[in-house]
């Protein structure tokens, strides 16, 4: 095979290989935003189970008073 022949065959295939392996990083970055999207929002509803079972915080700077 001519060289300049061989040259534009791989230069074909190695466009082909580009375009076929493009869409799969994108699609993987969703998936990873997703995931990480609901990681989020669980723990969202975690925190705000958590603090609607304890109850009222108590003031900043509130004086408890001390037992002697």
């Amino acid at each position: 095979m001519h060289p300049d022949v061989h040259l534009a065959v791989e230069h074909y295939r190695a466009r082909e290989l580009r375009a076929a392996a493009a869409p799969r990083p994108a699609l993987a970055r969703r998936r990873v935003r997703a995931v990480g999207r609901r990681l989020g929002w669980a723990l969202v509803e975690t925190g705000l189970r958590l603090v609607h079972r304890s109850g009222p915080a108590p003031q900043c700077g509130a004086k408890t008073p001390i037992a002697s």
